[in-house]
């Protein structure tokens, strides 16, 4: 499958081209052309370290929506053992924008839970394009629950342009969903660890997201509106989205500077859709070193450190100014 490229991609796109023809002609017409080929490929090589090492807040945002980025499934998959599935809120129904069981991590029994996008149309309908519904919420809840009874830690995946606005949703508490996990998930007494793999949108990001240590995929957003809304609100068009995105300081390097996230995960140059192998093996490496490091706190002194780090977030300081 050819992977699609973003825009800012083109002269990259037109240099693997480049080189692609250049090497089937010197197969085919049998002619040596070794000394053109680590020219061009040396070329493309700075060309890739440039256009990925300085990527702006929207093109973070268009890596972090990639059709082909691994979802929550490819890292369990990847990452995890002996993932069972677990269903349904026991109140209305089982949202499947929002997938969680048990698995094991290098032999750890813990609860997974995250947002799940579809790869087509009639899988995105089904996962409602990764944005649940009050009981995706809830179905997580009683997940965590579950894991908090059996002493058990709890990894959460996220991945949503955010929670779903539609009108049965809010009929069925919307809010108050979200409200109770932020609530609870304070005083789970078991490990946590969140990780943002893709788009983290909002209140619906959040609902999975109060955890003893969030750490984000290196071109993974997370921000309480989408650039091309908050550019809607303040500069009366979505297409001032670059503005905004920039001005939000939605990417995993501008979260870590303000403290609101513990670390970035790095991905394979490109992206994680280049190379999910990497990228999940990257992620596995986190994920069991930022265990290792909150498995062994007493119950309350987690509890302890978890509500000092989210207290920290937004503080400020008033500074007296010298009259003239």
């Amino acid at each position: 499958m050819t992977t699609p490229r973003l825009g800012f991609e083109n002269d990259i796109s037109e240099l693997e081209d480049q080189i692609g023809r250049l090497r089937t002609m010197a197969r085919q017409r049998g002619l040596e052309a070794t000394g053109e080929l680590r020219d061009l490929e040396e070329k493309l090589g700075q060309l890739r370290a440039e256009a990925y090492q300085n990527l702006t807040a929207v093109e973070r945002v268009q890596f972090a929506r990639h059709p082909q980025r691994p979802y929550t499934l490819d890292y369990i998959a990847g990452a995890f053992t002996d993932f069972i599935e677990l269903h349904g809120d026991r109140l209305f129904r089982d949202d499947e924008a929002i997938i969680g069981g048990w698995a094991r991590l290098e032999g750890r029994t813990l609860m997974v839970i995250g947002h799940q996008k579809g790869r087509d149309m009639k899988e995105n309908l089904r996962r409602n394009f990764g944005m649940p519904h009050p009981e995706g919420y809830r179905k997580a809840l009683r997940l965590m629950r579950l894991a908090e009874k059996f002493g058990a830690p709890i990894v959460t995946l996220i991945d949503t342009p955010g929670a779903y606005p539609g009108i049965g949703a809010e009929e069925r508490g919307q809010g108050e969903a979200i409200a109770m996990n932020l609530r609870e998930m304070a005083r789970l007494a078991v490990p946590f660890v969140a990780v943002v793999i893709g788009e983290g949108g909002s209140g619906g990001a959040l609902a999975l997201g109060v955890a003893d240590r969030v750490l984000m995929m290196e071109n993974a957003v997370y921000s309480v509106i989408t650039p091309e809304g908050c550019a809607a609100i303040l500069w009366k068009t979505a297409s001032a989205k670059d503005k905004a995105a920039e001005a939000m300081k939605m990417t995993a390097a501008d979260l870590l500077a303000l403290g609101v996230i513990d670390e970035i995960v790095p991905e394979p140059l490109g992206g994680a859709h280049v190379d999910r192998d990497q990228a999940v093996a990257n992620l596995k490496t986190a994920l069991l070193r930022n265990l290792d490091e909150v498995v062994t706190l007493a119950p309350m002194e987690l509890l302890q450190q978890r509500w000092d780090k989210y207290e920290r977030m937004g503080t400020w300081y008033e500074v007296a100014v010298p009259a003239d």
